[in-house]
């Protein structure tokens, strides 16, 4: 590892991954720069869960996603663990699965995937944990120390990144909600001489009463002109 060459890269990769226009470019630019810069590294992936669902995202190849789903309907794998254990057990490295005897579910059927090593690097940060970054090998015994490094320093960037991404996109969304919602008052007000706090009450009790988001209840008024 040539790593005076690997940090030049790591840091264009900094600034590449916070010009990215949504979270699902920065995830994506974060899996392909796993196969870029991690030696050995095939496939890439970020695994999330809710509750005991696997979401796969930003998989460079079917591989990752078919590995997902497998620890999913599984409910056990090293990715999965990662996630589910959190900080406890940060990194992983799988130098060759065809020898793996934790995971008994698991372990066969992703040797019949192709997966021949793998490790997975927890996403966090101090506030938050965002899931892990898995990076696979069709080959045993692909990934190194060198390659445990290089991965960890990629997953600790892309970790801010993530969540950077993913806060500015919730700051875009809560903005445009209550944009959509003080138009929709403006309508009611303007249609039926409400106050602002009664056509706020208006959209509150139609989304209660019908169970529907506000955003979706007052983009109803904005589109219709009104509450059928």
């Amino acid at each position: 590892m040539d790593w005076a060459e690997f940090a030049q890269r790591m840091a264009a990769m900094a600034r590449d991954l916070l010009a990215q226009r949504s979270v699902g470019d920065t995830l994506e630019r974060i899996t392909a720069s796993a196969i870029e810069l991690v030696e050995g590294c095939d496939a890439a992936g970020i695994l999330m869960l809710h509750g005991t669902e696997v979401r796969s995202l930003a998989p460079t190849d079917p591989l990752v996603a078919d590995s997902d789903l497998l620890q999913g309907e599984a409910g056990e794998g090293p990715c999965f663990d990662a996630v589910r254990h959190g900080t406890d057990e940060p990194v992983f490295r799988i130098a060759d699965l065809t020898t793996e005897t934790r995971w008994p579910a698991y372990a066969p059927r992703a040797r019949d995937l192709g997966v021949g090593s793998m490790m997975g690097f927890l996403l966090f940060t101090e506030d938050e944990e965002l899931g892990a970054l898995n990076l696979y090998s069709r080959r045993p015994g692909a990934f190194t120390e060198a390659s445990e490094l290089a991965g960890w320093l990629l997953a600790s960037h892309a970790a801010v990144a993530f969540s950077s991404a993913r806060t500015q996109a919730q700051m875009e969304q809560a903005v445009a909600t209550r944009h959509v919602i003080g138009e929709a008052m403006g309508i009611l007000m303007g249609s039926h001489r409400l106050t602002e706090e009664q056509s706020f009450a208006v959209l509150r009790r139609y989304s209660q009463e019908n169970n529907l988001k506000l955003r979706e209840v007052a983009r109803r008024v904005c589109e219709q002109g009104g509450l059928s």
